[in-house]
């Protein structure tokens, strides 16, 4: 299961795919939301009283879909985004999102026009819970059934209004494009996804592996790349929260009926704190 080690890069190419964070301190990571508007503000509430100087945040993707309120999702990422830069000596680098399995969906769904098969893919789209999104947005799984049906032109427009519509939402176009497939510590020693990795293949080649995972996360029996650690914040599984000597699941269910997780982790990838909400 080993792979040559690779230290990723940090060029301004790669910091559109990469984020890269400060190793030495302490980074707490949150797990996928789903659209769970009350648990996120309550899990903010008490990450308020627990971040200090010199920590840093990553959020590890799937805020839209499954629950309802993911217009006050967003927002309240946002909101709270706002109030832990401001603090004495937090840097706007400091808080980090991933990109999920929902807002890859979503992307795609806005491009579903392009699509040779789009019934198709709204139907698995539609399975795997991007309703609720399509819904905050304006729009509905009738309306985009019955556009594909009457061709592309009306798809098109169909689109064009969802993106439109969240473009009148202050922040939320500007969020979704700042979205990092992965991020990782400057001295390599931990590597945050949303659903994991292929620990067979390198970084650069994992693709659509950050979003979509592998069976193979889960039997992780080695360090990945050199890395400590690699911590996800999502299992289509449902396996639920797993610390493992190498690999860490944080997903507790959110969106699913279950709670949502933060975990803090050390320098060294030790778990200092875990919070649920």
């Amino acid at each position: 299961m080993n792979v040559e080690a690779e230290r990723p890069s940090t060029t301004v190419a790669d910091s559109n795919v990469f984020a890269t964070l400060r190793g030495g301190g302490r980074i707490w990571a949150v797990a996928a939301v789903r659209g769970e508007h009350a648990r996120l503000c309550a899990l903010h509430a008490r990450l308020a009283q627990e971040l200090q100087p010199g920590d840093q945040l990553v959020y590890l993707g799937d805020y839209l879909g499954c629950g309802a309120p993911v217009l006050q999702t967003i927002d309240e990422l946002l909101t709270f985004r706002r109030a832990f830069i401001a603090r004495p000596g937090v840097e706007v680098d400091d808080v980090v999102y991933l990109r999920g399995t929902q807002e890859e969906m979503w992307q795609k769904l806005l491009q579903l026009q392009f699509a040779p098969n789009p019934a198709e893919v709204l139907r698995w789209m539609v399975d795997h819970g991007i309703a609720p999104t399509i819904a905050a947005y304006g729009g509905t799984v009738d309306e985009g059934g019955n556009a594909i049906r009457d061709g592309i032109l009306a798809l098109t427009r169909w689109t064009s209004q969802l993106r439109q519509t969240m473009r009148n939402h202050d922040g939320h176009t500007t969020l979704m494009s700042v979205l990092k497939h992965a991020a990782f510590t400057d001295d390599n020693a931990l590597l945050f996804t949303h659903a994991g990795l292929d620990p067979t293949r390198p970084l650069s080649a994992q693709v659509d592996t950050f979003w979509w995972g592998s069976s193979l996360f889960a039997g992780m029996d080695e360090p990945y790349s050199g890395f400590k650690l690699v911590v996800r914040g999502a299992d289509r599984r449902n396996g639920g929260v797993v610390y493992g000597p190498f690999a860490v699941t944080l997903d507790s269910g959110s969106g699913h009926g279950g709670t949502l997780t933060a975990a803090c982790f050390g320098a060294d990838g030790s778990i200092l704190q875990v919070l649920e909400a």
